[in-house]
Order: C-alpha cells, then structure tokens, then sequence
C-alpha cells in the first residue's frame, strides 16, 4: 500500500497579556486560524498542541505571556469510497449496524490503508440506506478495534443514533467483553503481579489494572503506561482456563472500563502477561520447554496476530431505548490455535 505524504506543521505562537484568563481552546483558534475549535481541542487532548512544551486541557485558562507550540503532520483528505467487500453483518435497523470484523480489516480510511476498510464496506453496504453522519451520507465510527483484533463493532446509520452511541462510550456505559490468549497465568498469589504498579485484584481472583495510558515517548506507534499525564484506563480481566503443564498459557475474559488506544494489549504486556502474537507489546516469548506439545509451541510461536476477540458488546439502543446484547463466536484462527495448546472448546 502507497504511503501518501502528509504536510508537516511545527509553529509556535506567544500569548499575548491580553489572553490572560481565557481557555486555551479559545486563544489557540486565535492563534491558529485556519483550524477549526473542534480540530485545536483533539490536538490539545492529544498532546500536539502544547503550553510551554507540556501537555495540557482545552478549557484549562491562561495567565498570559505563554508560548503555545502547534507540531502535527496534516494528512490529505481521503476518499470514502463504496467498495464490495464482504462483512458478517450480525444485527442491523434504520439507525445502527453492528459488525463481526475480521482481523486485519481496518475501521476507516487512513494513511497507509487509504482503501479496503470497514467504512468502504459500509458505505457500499448500507447504500441509500444511510441517513448519515453530520450532514454527510457516511457511516458514524463511535469506537474502534485495533486492525488485526476480530470481533464486534457498532456503527451508527443516523446523526441520532451516532449521538446516543458516543454517549454511552463517553459515559463508559457500554458493555465490552474480549477473550485473549496470554502468557503466563495471573494469579492473585503471585507476588510479583502485586508488586507490579496499579495492578490488584477483585474477588473471585479478578486482576484489575488501573493506570494511565499515552503515546510512548520516543515510539509514537505505541501505547505505553504512565500514572501521571496520560488519560486514565482501567482492564479487568479473569481466568477462563489455565494451559500447559507446567501452565505456561491462559484463556483471558477481559472487560473494559474505559476503551483507549491497545488498552487490553498494553495492560496486559504491563502486568507481565503479554498476549500471544502481539507484535508490538511483547507477544513473541519462548515457553518453557516440554509444557505443551511442539506442534503447539510452534502453533504460538507462529501466531500472526494479536490472540484477541470482542465477543460481547451491549447497550442502549439509542432509539427505541431497550437494551441490546451481542455476541460473536471465537474465529477459526483462534479457536485453531486454543485446541492446539490442548483447550476443549465448549
């Protein structure tokens, strides 16, 4: 796939006396006209746009005389196009579609994967039956999953329903449930997961993981844990089964409280755990010899993606109000994976 280019920002701008006691959002429009608030407030939330080189928050107020420095790389827009791509379609109405995406789908167009995706699906899918997003006959992405994780996605067909979903996700209403391979086992009598930070446990042998999450510092691609000047994230997760002898391996449920970027992954690779095939967050350990068969090992090993599923997803219907649940079966390459290192699959 082509890379296209993008246009590179890097300005800064001083605050004048008069900015004192305005937001920053405010004065950042001022400063970087041409830009719309909305497109200031995600930089600002993102760290792009900083306040004497720190991170900071759109409605945080000035004392005047700061230095505001704006550092992002602008993308062209990119044509959603309708493509004929097939798409497991679990449920749809007039307002809402919810998606079982396979691995290596992306959500939507982006550098690098400017066609092929999830919206081109849609929009190909949907036809006239879209009623649109913000004025645009175009598909609402509420929430995403990661390229190469499979499973379920809500998107919204109407401008009401696009605002009812975001709600929930904002609120954090919405059920998420996701189903990982990772290494190891956790275990409430671990000690060293109790010595790992923000890590704990619930009853019923729960690990939860309560820490930040941002950009790692020099690998922009990545997640990575802080627990100060990220945005606050919180895993849990519980054993469903425990594989190989010596166990070596487990079956994770994972829920999510919050929903940021790699989140499970991250939390996961944190807590000593990382999930079997992540190629970005530790997924390619050696097991300890002789604890599954070499058919298996190599089966681990080889894997080529993360091993994590969206099983479950519920919520409001924002239209008619009801609550709504909905669940997806393991696909084939994990369920491939889990009879080889020996789990009898319900």
């Amino acid at each position: 796939m082509g890379h296209l280019g993008g246009e590179k920002i890097q300005r800064t701008e001083q605050v004048k006396p008069e900015h004192a006691g305005q937001r920053v959002d405010q004065v950042a429009a001022e400063l970087f006209d041409g830009f719309s608030r909305s497109r200031l407030q995600t930089w600002i939330k993102n760290g792009v746009l900083t306040v004497n080189g720190a991170k900071t928050k759109p409605k945080e107020k000035l004392t005047g005389n700061e230095s505001v420095t704006l550092e992002v790389e602008i993308w062209p827009e990119l044509d959603d196009q309708p493509q004929s791509i097939d798409l497991d379609v679990v449920y749809q109405d007039d307002d809402l579609i919810v998606i079982n995406k396979p691995a290596g789908m992306v959500v939507h167009p982006a550098p690098g994967s400017p066609s092929g995706t999830l919206v081109n699906a849609l929009l190909a899918h949907c036809g006239d039956d879209l009623s649109g997003v913000g004025g645009m006959k175009r598909p609402g992405i509420v929430h995403r999953i990661d390229k190469d994780t499979s499973g379920l996605l809500v998107v919204a067909k109407s401008d009401g329903a696009h605002h009812g979903l975001a709600k929930q996700f904002e609120k954090h209403t919405v059920e998420r449930y996701y189903q990982a391979l990772v290494y190891g086992v956790p275990d409430a009598n671990d000690p060293r997961l109790r010595g790992v930070k923000g890590a704990s446990f619930e009853p019923g042998n729960i690990l939860k993981l309560t820490t930040q999450l941002a950009r790692h510092r020099t690998d922009r691609q990545r997640q990575a844990v802080f627990f100060q000047g990220g945005r606050h994230a919180v895993t849990r997760a519980r054993t469903v089964a425990r594989l190989g002898n010596p166990e070596v391996l487990a079956l994770m449920e994972c829920w999510l409280e919050t929903g940021r970027t790699h989140q499970i992954r991250v939390h996961m690779a944190h807590a000593g755990h990382a999930l079997v095939g992540d190629p970005t967050y530790g997924g390619k350990r050696k097991l300890a010899k002789g604890a599954v068969s070499d058919a298996a090992a190599e089966a681990v090993r080889s894997f080529p993606r993360q091993a994590l599923h969206a099983a479950v997803l519920g919520f409001d219907h924002p239209v008619p109000g009801d609550y709504v649940r909905f669940e997806a079966p393991l696909p084939g390459d994990m369920t491939d994976l889990l009879e080889a290192v020996g789990y009898d699959l319900p």
